[in-house]
């Protein structure tokens, strides 16, 4: 008998590994998965509000908001690019499945301008963020311990400039998606600040009176 219920066991583990299955993932697309906002060096920005349409058209509103900045990548001159880590502004998203659209309305305090709109997320990031919660890292050992998670990060530019990455297992940051927002007519707090924008940074201050701004870098 003991024999038998080896067996049944080795033919179980086998099954799962040959359909590309985990214990406990019937469903490819549940989480859990955070989202992230970064920016630009210097080109700081408030998110107001944030929400996802999941893959089962759910809709999950309020699911972050707050300060997002971004710091100096090496071999970039300032303010021209993307610094993308996971971590820093990451919000979890509770109960979702992945997502299918995302909604930001943010501050860019460097202008200062409001800007929002849905932008889509490609099947192919969701494949990302599949892997993420099903596969180990191999290439970066000092990776391995990292517990699973899916990862949206939402770049947010001067001028209404939206980029989206997908973080892979390795924690690393595959460019998905390239957007451009909308200006919210109601400026910022939907007209409940009566125009009143968050302070910049003075550091950020500093570098975009030295340099000013670098649209179409982005």
């Amino acid at each position: 008998m003991r024999t038998l219920w080896i067996l049944l066991g080795v033919l179980l583990v086998s099954g799962c590994q040959a359909s590309g299955q985990s214990w406990g993932r019937s469903d490819p697309d549940t989480g859990p998965w955070a989202l992230g906002f970064v920016t630009p060096y210097a080109m700081d920005a408030w998110v107001e509000e944030a929400a996802t349409i999941d893959t089962r058209g759910t809709l999950y509103r309020q699911i972050g908001s707050g300060v997002a900045s971004g710091g100096r990548k090496n071999g970039l001159p300032g303010a021209n690019g993307w610094l993308v880590t996971g971590g820093g502004t990451e919000r979890d998203v509770r109960d979702a499945k992945l997502p299918v659209r995302i909604y930001v309305r943010w501050q860019s305090l460097a202008e200062p301008q409001t800007y929002q709109g849905w932008f889509e997320i490609p099947e192919d990031a969701r494949q990302v963020m599949r892997n993420a919660l099903t596969k180990e890292c191999t290439s970066v050992p000092e990776a391995s311990f990292l517990d699973p998670l899916a990862s949206v990060q939402i770049g947010i530019a001067p001028g209404g400039v939206v980029q989206v990455w997908a973080l892979d297992e390795c924690r690393r940051a595959i460019k998905v998606a390239h957007y451009q927002a909308e200006i919210e007519p109601k400026g910022p707090g939907l007209g409940l600040s009566h125009g009143s924008y968050f302070p910049l940074e003075e550091n950020s201050k500093r570098y975009i009176e030295k340099y000013g701004i670098p649209y179409g870098s982005w």
